[in-house]
């Protein structure tokens, strides 16, 4: 049984094109550090593949300008998902879901990041400069190893949503 969860946790470091998983992470100046952090981290403790899209200092900048580089970047499939930080997590994750094709969600916690991914099959997370590390790399790993459930009930939920968008 050991084995069997190893390898499927292995197998999650992978794309579906059998490379490794490219994770993009942005941030405004407020989140500046946090995702600093967890760029050195994931580079150091993971074969993720890391894209940093910037903010690349901490002073105050909008935080528009890089929830849309990293947006363009999962919309083009230079990356396989996005985390996005700012002060509070709320207006990132605004800016993000202004791009079609985008379907971000400001979580808490790993069990929010969870269901984002199972339910809603995101693929932008977004979350406060105050979330401490650990907590962070919890909602990071959770979110990019939870695969979409497929439930057509969410099939179909999704499918209204991308109906709005096209009206919009």
């Amino acid at each position: 049984m050991l084995t069997f969860n190893f390898f499927f946790i292995l197998k999650l470091c992978y794309n579906l094109n059998g490379d490794y998983m490219k994770i993009g992470f942005a941030s405004d100046h407020r989140g500046f550090n946090l995702k600093n952090e967890l760029v050195v981290h994931y580079k150091k403790e993971s074969d993720y593949t890391v894209v940093d899209c910037g903010t690349n200092t901490p002073d105050s900048c909008d935080y528009p300008d890089y929830a849309h580089a990293l947006c363009e970047k999962v919309l083009n499939g230079d990356v396989d998902f996005g985390v996005a930080i700012c002060g509070s997590g709320i207006g990132i994750s605004i800016a993000c879901n202004k791009h079609k094709g985008i379907y971000c969600a400001k979580v808490n916690n790993h069990i929010e990041a969870k269901y984002t991914r199972e339910d809603n099959d995101t693929n932008v997370v977004a979350f406060s400069e105050n979330t401490l590390l650990e907590d962070a790399i919890e909602i990071v790993d959770t979110f990019v190893t939870t695969p979409f459930s497929g439930a057509d009930k969410h099939i179909r939920r999704i499918e209204k949503i991308k109906e709005i968008e096209k009206k919009n």
